[in-house]
């Protein structure tokens, strides 16, 4: 539902161990932990009141508060978790891409244009696309397709008149070649890609019977390998493209037919996410080559389409680990144009048009997950009992008990790797015992307290140190305390499950406040992989984050950035947790924000409405059992009522907690 307002897997590594400090705790300590700075862009701060600030623009006078916009939400009934898209920062990062091409071909004096199309696989939701268009309308920012559902929405969206540069990829039946052709007599500027040889027959057998000279378009296979985890988008198994000798043969085949002319694009996809500037030229370079014999063959090549794959560095390193790009946004452009204009110069051929498909660097930033935790759970919260000593004194103990005791009382800097060793061993062999029947379970609980006792004596002395054994390094992790998180992470993060993404997480507030805590995030679904345990860090991925102490009575808000692209449309109904509420932000010289759109989360009777459960026949079923219940004396007919009314508003509520 919208409604309209019109105000508005890596490799783990060890935690960095800090102390807790003795100063007062800065919003700019925060901001370091957290390396805002490296993967911010410079869209988000933090303020002097501790809270992270969102800068549309870059620019410190105009930012939105994300705390304040979070208790504004609450005040109008819209209530965590809530996916914030900021629509002012989508249209500073379709300008900044478009800057850094034209900055590039005005250095290079490169005599071809620059056209970006937005692929909406990456993010379908129809505001989103919607507000883009409007913000990329100046920078002729054209749209791509890759399925026939995706066509006809793109076809309905640009029935506005003006001329966009649509590319069609993906398999494609008879069907979706005939709507290419319509949309061609309507006057779209439409090029479908050539994936495979039956393809070309499709267009060629389509284009006659309609009477039309289409664009053409033809995605070829590179030699070059890709990087990262979407390596294999190109080489010789990749899913899609063709290879040199079904190229040859399209040439063949459209010059007998006396239509090269309307081969206008050559395509290529180096892969998703492409971290090292390596890949990017040695793509370019290759495809570039692959125009310049496509025109001297006679193709009437107008466009290069060099695909997606420039990354976002939501690591925040600016190297080459996976989630991160060893290269700048100006860099890539510049390399871009560069060895595309040196390639065309060298073979005397017109510079073509150059068009990419960035959609993850078009649309992650806008996006902010903001979600609230519910609980914690703590081991240091299980201490050891009152003159525990006197009670080993009394009874007669099992040896690994009194083991676990002398290794927690002689913890000191000399001998914690021993104490360590000794307290492992001595926990191994009580559970042996108690898994044997020779330990009551109070003593197997004690057994446990002792252990982690002796654990978080260590960790606190470790704190304090500057050389750590390697062994006890992993200590920080397995003492970490659990979040419960008020989400889904398969609904709202599947990324992170499915391919162990890192997404920059932090507190929106209380920045101002040392976090003196280390915790992972779990989610409300019943899955164990319904959780969070990687997170930016200087070196590579952390396992645990930073986080405040929970205050009775106070909410406590988390916020995953950088979640724009695929996270909203591979999202699933795991435990029937439905899609989250999205508002859309506008900066507004007033007030400083107001909402343009927002589109209502799911509710109960939603989700169970997509797995086809009549919820009529179910509110019935519920009031034929209050009925029962009544008859044979078990309920009231107050309380019967009572039920069938907290019924109906379960079913009408949100489906996370409210």
């Amino acid at each position: 539902m919208t409604t309209e307002i019109s105000t508005s897997v890596t490799r783990p590594v060890a935690v960095e161990l800090t102390p807790p400090s003795a100063t007062a705790w800065s919003p700019r300590q925060s901001a370091e932990l957290y390396q805002i700075q490296g993967w911010g862009e410079g869209f988000f701060a933090i303020n002097d009141k501790g809270h992270v600030t969102v800068r549309p623009d870059r620019s410190p006078q105009r930012e939105v508060d994300l705390y304040d916009v979070v208790a504004g939400l609450e005040e109008r009934g819209i209530q965590t978790p809530v996916l914030l898209a900021f629509n002012d920062l989508l249209a500073t990062r379709i300008r900044d891409i478009h800057d850094a091409f034209r900055q590039a071909i005005k250095e290079n004096e490169y005599r071809g244009r620059f056209c970006s199309v937005y692929p909406i696989k990456a993010n379908q939701q129809y505001h989103l696309v919607e507000q883009l268009m409007a913000s990329g309308q100046s920078y002729d920012v054209g749209l791509e397709a890759g399925s026939k559902p995706e066509l006809l929405a793109v076809l309905g969206l640009t029935a506005d008149g003006v001329d966009r540069l649509i590319v069609c990829n993906g398999f494609k039946e008879e069907r979706y070649i005939r709507h290419v052709m319509l949309a061609t007599k309507l006057g779209r500027r439409i090029i479908p890609v050539i994936e495979n040889i039956r393809e070309l027959e499709l267009i060629l057998e389509q284009a006659q019977a309609y009477g039309v000279r289409p664009r053409i378009g033809v995605r070829i296979n590179l030699s070059v390998k890709g990087a990262g985890r979407w390596r294999h988008s190109s080489g010789s198994k990749a899913k899609f493209g063709l290879t040199i000798p079904s190229v040859l043969e399209v040439v063949q085949r459209l010059r007998k037919c006396e239509m090269l002319d309307c081969l206008q694009l050559v395509h290529c996809h180096m892969g998703s996410q492409i971290h090292d500037i390596k890949v990017v030229n040695a793509g370019v370079s290759e495809l570039a080559r692959l125009y310049v014999e496509l025109v001297k063959l006679g193709a009437g090549l107008k466009y290069v389409d060099i695909g997606g794959g420039l990354g976002v560095d939501y690591h925040g390193s600016q190297t080459r680990h996976e989630f991160s790009t060893n290269y700048s946004l100006c860099e890539y452009a510049g390399n871009v144009v560069y060895r595309l204009m040196a390639v065309c110069d060298d073979a005397h051929v017109p510079h073509p048009t150059i068009v990419t498909e960035s959609g993850r660097a078009m649309v992650s930033h806008q996006s902010v997950l903001v979600f609230n935790v519910v609980s914690a759970h703590r081991l240091d919260d299980y201490g050891l009992p009152r003159q525990l000593e006197k009670t080993f004194g009394r009874v007669d103990v099992p040896r690994p008990l009194e083991d676990l005791l002398e290794a927690c009382q002689n913890v000191c800097d000399t001998r914690m790797l021993e104490c360590f060793h000794d307290a492992t061993q001595a926990h191994e062999e009580a559970l042996t015992l108690f898994n044997f029947g020779h330990l009551s379970l109070e003593q197997r609980g004690l057994a446990d307290r002792l252990f982690w006792a002796t654990c978080l004596k260590i960790r606190r002395r470790m704190r304090e140190m500057k050389s750590i054994p390697e062994e006890l390094l992993k200590l920080e992790y397995r003492l970490s305390d659990t979040y419960f998180c008020n989400l889904s992470v398969f609904q709202s993060l599947p990324d992170i499950w499915a391919i162990d993404q890192v997404f920059p997480m932090l507190p929106i507030h209380r920045l101002n406040e040392e976090p003196t805590r280390e915790g992972t995030l779990a989610d409300l679904t019943c899955d164990s992989d319904g959780k969070i345990d990687h997170f930016v860090a200087r070196q590579d991925v952390r396992q645990s984050l930073r986080l405040h102490e929970l205050r009775d009575g106070e909410p406590y808000y988390l916020a995953a950035f950088l979640v724009g692209a695929y996270q909203e449309t591979l999202g699933d109904l795991h435990n029937l947790f439905g899609d989250t509420n999205v508002v859309h932000i506008k900066m507004d010289q007033q007030w400083g924000w107001s909402l343009e759109q927002v589109v209502e989360g799911d509710t109960v009777k939603q989700v169970l409405g997509y797995l086809q459960y009549d919820v009529n026949r179910l509110y019935q079923a519920i009031r034929h059992d209050c009925e029962r219940s009544v008859r044979a004396g078990r309920m009231t007919i107050s309380e019967s009522r009572m039920m069938l009314s907290a019924y109906q508003r379960g079913l009408a509520g949100y489906t996370y907690l409210e």
